[in-house]
């Protein structure tokens, strides 16, 4: 039987699938590959048509068009008895292991989505990833003990853009975002402290207006970060623009550089107690941030993450334990007696 093929080696989609336009050599081959790989395990075109469950003719038919496609003779023909040609053999190589590939991609996602053994990717801000997210997890998994999750500490505006990017599936953050192709649930609050070392002039204080503070030097996160922006937005709403010294990317360096006495911030509590510094509370304006969860909007879950979600949403109004209270006595006084209420979270960025 012969065949003409075109010198040009111009791929066209298959009788089936022609209303579907194809940007690349791969999108017009892809359908056809399996059915390749049968015809030439079987060497016979009725047997493989038998084992796709697609009729003799379609199937040959599908193979003439993957030969013209190709501008090459991929089998030697005789009846319905076929065999590979050195350039089907070395067609076939590839095909097998780009098969398995897809076959090994189908089963990951597949595991992915699994109720009890998928997994949850899952962002969250920086300095909860000492005690909140793990206590999340440790409760969640008390019910779900196999589910897995990948874990992503970031800012909150980058977790936003990899929750877009479809990186994440879900991740808690501050502010919580009103953004129209995501959605976002309040879960709780965190009060902010005025954090200044412990040889400062307000030192021996336990409240303090943060207008108290115009004239001091700030040390603050980065511009970008969400607890920037609340910085910045409660010093305006007392009166004054911070004066600072120090930009960083991480609450407890921030910490450090007061402990040093480079400046004063504004601060969530901390996991443990830091020597060094004393953490004042806020009384006007009310210093607190909101914590939330987002999602994007349209997104399916799998049955993992609707779990988790669920489990998270359910945690609103006590996401956080009661922060301990980390007030130091002025530098001549006794040392602070160890916290007693160690708490499940560490305060969000």
């Amino acid at each position: 039987m012969q065949h003409q093929y075109s010198s040009q080696g111009r791929l066209s989609p298959s009788s089936y699938t022609e209303d579907i336009r194809y940007p690349s050599a791969a999108g017009v081959l892809a359908p056809r590959l399996a059915q390749f790989a049968a015809v030439a395990r079987h060497e016979h075109v009725t047997r493989a048509a038998h084992e796709l469950g697609v009729p003799q003719s379609t199937l040959s038919r599908a193979m003439v068009r993957l030969e013209q496609d190709l501008d090459v003779a991929l089998f030697a023909r005789k009846g319905r008895t076929v065999s590979l040609t050195p350039a089907g053999r070395t067609f076939l190589t590839t095909v097998e292991r780009a098969l398995a590939e897809v076959e090994k991609a189908a089963d990951a996602v597949r595991a992915d989505a699994d109720p009890t053994t998928g997994k949850v990717a899952f962002g969250f801000l920086h300095t909860m990833g000492s005690e909140t997210v793990p206590a999340l997890i440790r409760a969640f998994r008390a019910d779900h003990p196999h589910i897995r999750f990948q874990l992503v500490q970031n800012y909150g505006e980058a977790m936003l853009e990899r929750l877009r990017a479809g990186d994440l599936d879900l991740c808690l953050t501050s502010p919580v975002p009103e953004a129209p192709d995501l959605v976002s649930r309040r879960l709780d609050e965190q009060r902010l402290r005025l954090v200044v070392p412990d040889d400062h002039r307000l030192a021996a204080r336990k409240r303090i207006r943060l207008a108290e503070a115009a004239d001091e030097t700030f040390v603050t996160l980065e511009p970008g970060y969400g607890l920037r922006r609340i910085t910045d937005d409660l010093c305006a709403e007392a009166g004054f623009r911070p004066k600072v010294a120090f930009e960083g990317e991480e609450a407890e360096t921030l910490r450090g550089l007061v402990a040093a006495g480079l400046g004063v911030a504004l601060l969530p509590p901390p996991a443990v107690a830091r020597p060094g510094v004393v953490e004042l509370t806020v009384t006007a304006p009310r210093a607190a941030r909101e914590i939330g969860v987002a999602w994007l909007d349209g997104h399916p879950d799998t049955p993992p993450v609707a779990a988790f979600k669920r489990f998270l949403l359910s945690r609103r109004g006590h996401l956080l334990p009661e922060v301990m209270q980390v007030m130091s006595v002025p530098p001549d006084g006794p040392a602070p007696a160890p916290p007693t209420d160690r708490p499940a979270s560490a305060p969000t960025d």
